[in-house]
């Protein structure tokens, strides 16, 4: 079935992902163009990204966990990891990623030293009414990104689900070459395995597609005479290849998963081709659904 406590962290990260394509990818575009508006109406668009991308970190961390678990341990698993408990995680996770991402409204921002534009707020000279030129890095200041968003806030769980996955890979095989396992057993754990793979390869890919972004902010940090030298282009590739993130993983944590995919092809044939006995067998009972595997 899907609803376990792994489809809902499964799900929490497909909300976020969701939502960058619904909303924070229309944001990001927006404050390239560097047109004028109020300071802090452009610090909106700039952090509601950053909430989605900690919320994204916080699912795979809380999946990750969650795996953990099951592998090291399994008997004690379904009665630690609860539907409720899960739930809960989510919820904290979410406001978590909310204060994070919302930090700079508090005062880390630039709102001293942001380029204001020619034209005043209903053309009066009043310093408070005065618009700015949105452009993310005129809002938010890299020490802000760098210091505490990247090494406090994503290199340190990506550092976190590495560990994880290294240690469910060396249990798990270690469990695999005991040879008074039983055949249920060792399926079961060679599924988890499957799940891990997965998993780990979604992680795999959030780093591949967020650290060139945070890369290049570090060196905008460290080296500013460096970085006024490197290309425009290579900003707006690594951007384009942050949010491509939230494309490709549905791929993996949605098409890899059989409960998933049953239930995506199930809704379609339903409710687009208008097909209510696809999923029955022979004898019109309905088909038995498939048990969770996101093996690859």
């Amino acid at each position: 079935a899907l609803q376990t406590p792994t489809n809902y962290f499964l799900v929490s990260l497909a909300a976020a992902d969701v939502a960058v394509g619904l909303f924070a990818i229309p944001f990001a575009i927006t404050i390239s163009l560097g047109f004028c508006t109020d300071f802090y109406s452009c610090l909106f668009l700039a952090c509601f990204v950053l909430v989605l991308t900690q919320s994204s970190i916080f699912s795979l961390l809380a999946v990750a966990v969650d795996r953990y678990l099951a592998i090291l341990v399994p008997l004690r698993y379904k009665s630690l990891v609860t539907g409720t408990r899960a739930r809960r995680v989510i919820a904290v996770l979410w406001v978590l990623a909310f204060g994070i991402g919302l930090t700079p409204f508090l005062g880390w921002n630039s709102k001293d030293s942001a380029t204001n534009c020619t034209e005043p707020w209903g053309g009066t000279m009043n310093e408070s009414c005065c618009l700015v030129k949105c452009l993310f890095e005129n809002v938010v200041p890299m020490s802000y990104m760098v210091y505490f968003n990247f090494f406090g806030c994503v290199l340190p769980p990506l550092l976190i689900m590495l560990v994880i996955y290294i240690k469910i890979f060396m249990v798990a095989c270690r469990q695999l070459q005991r040879t008074e396992l039983m055949d249920h057993s060792r399926t079961i754990l060679q599924r988890e395995i499957h799940a891990a793979k997965s998993l780990a390869m979604i992680v795999g890919i959030f780093a591949v597609c967020w650290l060139p972004v945070h890369a290049i902010n570090c060196v905008t940090l460290f080296h500013p005479v460096q970085a006024k030298e490197k290309p425009k282009w290579a900003m707006n590739m690594a951007i384009l290849l942050s949010h491509a993130n939230s494309v490709v993983n549905p791929i993996v944590y949605a098409y890899r998963n059989r409960d998933f995919r049953y239930t995506f092809h199930k809704l379609i044939s339903r409710y687009v081709l208008c097909q209510t006995d696809v999923f029955k067998s022979g004898n019109g009972q309905a088909g038995a659904q498939p048990a969770l595997d996101m093996g690859l």
